[in-house]
C-alpha cells in the first residue's frame, strides 16, 4: 500500500491558509487548506513557504478529517498518540490529544462566537476525548486478517483508505473533503494524507508455550454505522445496519521475530473471528427515569426485510451464521426475544442457524462455569467454521474461516462478553493443539502467563466496548478476569448499574449528538443557528419541578438545625416541606419522559410516541394515566408546547419558513 505521511510540520500563514508539511521524505508536496475559500490544494514538490508564514509549537500524527459546523468548517489534527504495540511489524497507535483548528479567520476555538458553535465545538471535542481511537501508518486495521489476505493482489499500489473496511473506518465522513478531491483531481492525489482511524481496542502480549515463542492479539472493531449510545441506538435501521456493533478479532502469531530481528515475516498466523450487534428488528426501549425503560418493538412495512438485509450482509462478509441469543425468555426482555425467533423463522434463510441460551437461568447462583453449556452447544458450528490459518512457507492458507458466531443479548456487552471469552478461549485451545503446542488434554489454564494475559486482554476489551456505548465498565467482567464470580464482584456491578442508570438518563442525550455529528449521521447547515439546541424549551411548569424538589430537600436539613422551642412548630414545619418534596418528586417521576436527557439533534419523537403495530411494554413516564389530572397538566403546558413545535419545525428544517 501507499506510504502516509507520520509527522507533519503545521504553518499558519496568517489568516491565509494552513499549511502541511510531511517531516519525511525532505521535499515532499505540501497540503494548502485555505482558509477564506476552503480550498485544499496539493502543492509541488519542495514549494517554498509564504514569507510571513509561522509554524505551529505541535507536531502533527494525523489528520483526522474536517467537519462543518455553523460558524465554519474546522480542520481536526492529531497532535499526540501513545504506542500500544506492534502487528505484522507495524506500529499501533492510539491517538490521545487533539487540536481544532477553525477555517473562518473571525471564528475563535477558544471564544466561538454564540452559543450555538460553543454546544457543537463542545460535541466534537467530548467525542475526541472519550473515544479510543487508533490507527497505523503502514498497517490497515480496520480489516480482519483473512480479509487482508484474499485482497492482497489487487491491494498493491492502493491507499490505504481506498481498501479500509468502510464499517470501520470512523472518520471516513470527515475525510469527504480530502477524499472527492482525489477523485476530482488526478494530479491532486491526497492519500498520503487520508489517515483511517478505527474506533475500537487493540491489545498484543508475547507469551512462551511449551518452548513456543507465541504473541495474542486482540482487536475489536466498532462499526460507524447506526452508532450511538445504550438506550439511544438499539436494534437495526432501513439499510440492515444494526447498533453496537462490533467486530472481535483473536490472532495468533506463533514463532513471530524477535524485536531484534530484520525481518517482519511471522511464520504461522492464525485469525478468529466473532461479532456482536443489537437485535435486528425494529425495537427500543424509552427512557422513563425507571430502572427498567419501556420495550417498544414496532411492526414497520419493512420490518423482516431490514433483518433480512442484516444477515444477508453479514453472510456476504463472513459465511455462514450461528446466532447466539442470550436475551432472557421472561420478563421485561422476552418479547425482544420472542420477536427475534418469529423473524428469524419466518426468513428461514439458509447457512443461519439460531442457538438460544438462557444466560441467567443456567449461570444463576454464581454458577459461571456454566458458560460451558453453551460452548457444547456451538461447538459443531465452530468445528465447522474453523479459523484462518496461514503458514508463511506454504502459497495458500492452510483453512479459512467459513463463518462466524453472532452474539447477542440486550445490549451485546456483559453477557455477551463472557460467551464471546469463552468461545475466543475454547478457539484457541484448539489452534495451540492443532500446532501441536498442547497436548490434546492440556489447556491454557495451566500456563499462568497466557491464562493471566488472556483474562485480562479479554477484560479490558470488555470494559473498552462498555464504555463506548453505556459509559461504564462492563459488568461480570470479574469472572473474565479471574474466572471466579464473588460477592465483591457483584457488589461491583451494582455500583457500576447505577452509574449506568444515571449516565444513561442524565448525560447520554449530548453523548448521543456527538456520535450523530462526528460520523455524519446529522450535518449542520452554515450559518443556521437553531436555537433548540442550547435552550431549555419545555414548559415551566415541568422546568420548575426539579428546583421544588431541591429546596424542599433544602429546607428539611435546615430544619434539622433549627432550635427545637416547639416540637408542635417543627412538626408542621417539617410536613409541609415533606409534603412539597412528596409531590414534587412523585411529579416528576410520572412525567419521567420529560426529565431525561434526550438526543436534540435527532429526536427520538417517533419511538417515543409510537402506538402503531408492535408491542410496547408501557407508557410510563407520560402523565398520572388519570384522564382528569392529565389534562389539567396538559392545560397548563399545551399553550408552550404549541410554540415551542412550531419554533422548532422551523429551526431544526421540518419545516420550511414561507414569510
Amino acid at each position: 500500500m501507499k506510504a502516509l505521511h507520520q509527522r507533519l510540520n503545521l504553518y499558519i500563514d496568517s489568516n491565509e491558509s494552513y499549511i502541511f508539511v510531511p517531516v519525511e521524505p525532505v521535499g515532499a508536496r505540501s497540503l494548502v487548506i485555505y482558509r477564506n475559500s476552503g480550498g485544499i490544494v496539493l502543492k509541488p514538490p519542495n514549494t517554498p513557504l509564504p514569507q510571513y508564514a509561522e509554524r505551529s509549537g505541535k507536531t502533527i500524527y494525523g489528520i483526522f478529517g474536517m467537519v462543518s459546523l455553523v460558524a465554519s468548517e474546522y480542520i481536526i489534527v492529531i497532535t499526540a498518540r501513545e504506542l500500544k504495540g506492534q502487528l505484522m511489524g507495524h506500529n499501533i497507535y492510539r491517538a490521545t490529544d487533539f487540536e481544532i483548528l477553525p477555517l473562518n479567520p473571525d471564528v475563535s476555538v477558544q471564544n466561538p462566537p454564540n452559543a450555538v458553535e460553543a454546544h457543537l465545538l463542545a460535541l466534537v471535542r467530548s467525542h475526541l476525548y472519550s473515544g479510543y481511537f487508533l490507527f497505523s501508518y503502514g498497517w490497515d486495521l480496520t480489516r480482519r486478517l483473512q480479509a487482508q489476505w484474499a485482497t492482497h493482489q489487487q491491494d498493491v499500489g492502493k491507499a490505504m483508505w481506498e481498501v479500509a473496511d468502510d464499517r470501520f473506518f470512523w472518520n471516513k465522513f470527515l475525510h469527504g473533503r480530502f477524499i472527492d478531491v482525489t477523485y476530482a483531481k488526478q494530479d491532486e492525489n491526497l492519500s498520503q494524507y487520508i489517515l483511517p482511524v478505527m474506533y475500537g481496542t487493540f491489545d498484543i502480549r508475547p507469551a512462551r508455550v511449551n518452548g513456543h515463542f507465541i504473541k495474542l492479539c486482540l482487536i475489536s472493531r466498532r462499526s460507524r454505522y447506526r452508532a450511538g449510545t445504550r438506550y439511544f441506538r438499539r436494534g437495526v435501521d432501513h439499510d440492515g445496519h444494526v447498533a453496537n456493533f462490533n467486530e472481535t478479532e483473536q490472532i495468533l502469531l506463533v514463532d513471530p521475530p524477535r524485536l531484534d530481528s530484520s525481518t517482519d515475516d511471522v511464520g504461522i498466523q492464525m485469525s478468529f473471528v466473532q461479532i456482536r450487534g443489537s437485535v435486528p428488528l425494529y425495537w427500543a426501549e424509552v427512557n422513563n427515569l425507571r430502572y427498567k425503560p419501556d420495550v417498544v418493538i414496532m411492526e414497520l412495512q419493512d420490518s423482516l426485510d431490514a433483518t433480512r438485509k442484516h444477515l444477508e450482509e453479514q453472510m456476504a462478509l463472513y459465511g455462514e451464521q450461528s446466532l447466539v441469543n442470550l436475551v432472557n425468555h421472561k420478563g421485561h426482555e422476552q418479547p425482544v426475544k420472542e420477536a427475534y425467533e418469529r423473524y428469524v423463522s419466518e426468513l428461514n434463510l439458509p447457512n443461519v442457524r439460531y442457538e438460544y441460551f438462557d444466560f441467567h437461568n443456567e449461570c444463576k447462583n454464581l454458577r459461571w462455569d456454566r458458560i460451558s453449556v453453551l460452548i457444547e452447544k456451538v461447538e459443531p458450528d465452530l468445528l465447522k467454521y474453523g479459523y484462518f490459518h496461514l503458514d508463511a512457507s506454504k502459497p495458500e492458507p492452510i483453512r479459512m474461516q467459513t463463518g462466524v458466531v453472532r452474539t447477542n443479548c440486550m445490549d451485546n456487552l456483559d453477557r455477551t462478553n463472557v460467551a464471546q471469552a469463552a468461545i475466543a478461549k475454547w478457539t484457541l485451545n484448539r489452534q495451540l493443539k492443532a500446532l501441536g503446542i498442547l497436548q490434546e488434554d492440556d489447556s491454557i489454564d495451566n500456563y499462568e502467563e497466557i491464562d493471566r494475559d488472556f483474562r485480562e486482554m479479554w477484560s479490558d476489551h470488555a470494559n473498552l466496548i462498555s464504555i463506548a456505548y453505556s459509559g461504564t465498565g462492563a459488568l461480570k467482567v470479574e469472572f473474565t478476569r479471574t474466572g471466579k464470580r464473588t460477592k465483591r464482584g457483584a457488589l461491583e456491578d451494582g455500583y457500576k448499574s447505577v452509574m449506568r442508570y444515571l449516565k444513561n438518563n442524565f448525560f447520554d442525550g449530548a453523548r448521543q449528538d456527538a456520535y450523530d455529528l462526528m460520523t455524519g449521521a446529522w450535518i449542520p447547515k452554515r450559518n443556521w443557528s437553531p436555537s433548540t439546541l442550547v435552550r431549555d424549551r419545555r414548559p415551566l411548569l415541568i422546568r420548575a419541578m426539579p428546583y421544588v424538589l431541591w429546596f424542599s430537600v433544602f429546607m428539611i436539613l435546615a430544619g434539622l438545625t433549627l432550635p427545637r422551642s416547639s416540637d408542635y412548630s417543627l412538626f408542621y414545619y417539617f410536613l409541609f416541606w415533606f409534603y412539597f418534596a412528596a409531590i414534587s418528586l412523585i411529579f416528576i417521576v410520572v412525567h419521567g419522559i420529560d426529565y431525561v436527557n434526550w438526543p436534540r439533534l435527532q429526536p427520538l419523537d417517533d419511538i417515543i410516541k409510537y402506538t402503531g403495530p408492535g408491542f410496547r411494554s408501557a407508557h410510563k413516564g407520560k402523565g398520572f394515566g388519570i384522564p382528569a389530572l392529565d389534562s389539567q397538566v396538559k392545560v397548563l403546558t399545551s399553550k408552550h408546547r404549541k410554540l415551542k413545535s412550531k419554533t422548532d419545525e422551523i429551526e431544526m428544517g421540518s419545516k420550511i419558513r414561507v414569510d
